[in-house]
């Protein structure tokens, strides 16, 4: 009777792990790009929504995930009382905004901000832009764009 249950028992363990294994392939690491050029913040909002849903379906650790914003897109990070000192017409960097934000960096998503929208829209990243440091900015957000496709990651616009 005990080789029976052994035998049920690696079975199912294999079983058990012929399925982990099929999830797990599911969804091969991922280099992806989400492209960012629009200042409304309930279409951004959504955009980071489908980050997070992207994250939770593929996984951090099989998963190396860049937001590129520019032109109106940089109203993602503008802090809506800095908006006055810019040429955008929205500042939608709230603190449920910064919340969302603040928890896909610490899921190891990057921000990468255009120059020529920082010079163009008179946006200065260290008092108008949440949480921006130097090494963020890229110096054209289309060309940050054009260069992640050459390396090889996927492209979306949410």
């Amino acid at each position: 009777m005990k080789a029976p249950l052994i035998g049920l028992l690696l079975v199912t363990l294999c079983t058990l792990m012929a399925g982990t294994a099929t999830a797990v392939e599911a969804y091969p690491k991922q280099k992806v790009v989400y492209h960012i050029n629009y200042d409304d913040p309930d279409s951004q909002a959504g955009a980071l929504r489908n980050v997070q849903n992207h994250i939770n379906a593929v996984g951090v650790e099989n998963l190396e995930l860049r937001v590129v914003m520019h032109g109106d897109g940089l109203s993602l990070l503008l802090t809506p009382d800095q908006l006055a000192n810019t040429k955008l017409k929205f500042g939608n960097a709230n603190e449920q905004m910064q919340t969302r934000i603040i928890g896909l960096k610490n899921q190891g998503v990057s921000f990468q901000v255009c120059a020529n929208t920082l010079k163009g829209k008179k946006i200065n990243y260290e008092e108008d832009l949440f949480d921006v440091d130097e090494a963020d900015i890229v110096p054209s957000g289309v060309a940050e764009v054009a260069k992640l496709q050459a390396m090889g990651y996927s492209y979306i616009k949410p």
